[in-house]
């Protein structure tokens, strides 16, 4: 039996070194821009994510799942969109990962979501194993597709300057 809680503001502090302890695992540390208030607006303020956090039998946060909806026009619903999972190394191979993601799989459920989905990188096997082994469909016939920073700005740019 696992016990979960959704975070509160005051827990932005925390919610952002598991953010961080994800970062190095996935060897991405550099890739952190965000700070605690940025989030704090994010998830709390304009209510864009939702966290929630796994807890021991003494009631410590072991893991974090961060997670928002979005919509599938096929299915003509929104989805649970699973972007971070984490659970501290020390923690690992006690079912709080499963837990995790079997507490997000009931959300989806209650709140009438088609589908609950998620990304991995791909070399991270373990992970990849883990996801397998819960039976979830591999989708390797999709690519994701990214813009940020300057080229974000420079596609946004596209539509003012065909008016032009």
């Amino acid at each position: 039996m696992f016990d979960f809680r959704f975070a509160k503001k005051e827990d932005i502090p925390l919610i952002f070194s598991f953010i961080k302890s994800l970062a190095e695992y996935e060897y991405m540390e550099d890739a952190v821009v965000t700070d605690e208030k940025t989030l704090s607006e994010w998830i709390f303020d304009k209510q864009k994510a939702e966290v929630v956090f796994v807890l021991s039998p003494e009631g410590k946060e072991t893991g974090f799942a961060l997670f928002f909806h979005n919509f599938s026009t096929w299915l003509g619903r929104a989805g649970l969109y699973l972007e971070d999972l984490f659970v501290l190394p020390e923690e690992r191979g006690k079912g709080y990962g499963k837990a995790l993601l079997s507490y997000l799989a009931s959300i989806a459920v209650e709140r009438g979501c088609g589908r609950f989905e998620w990304a991995c990188l791909d070399w991270n096997t373990p992970s990849i194993e883990f996801y397998k082994s819960l039976k979830a469909t591999v989708m390797d016939e999709w690519t994701v597709y990214r813009e940020e920073g300057d080229n974000l700005k420079e596609l946004a740019s596209f539509c003012n300057k065909a008016e032009d």
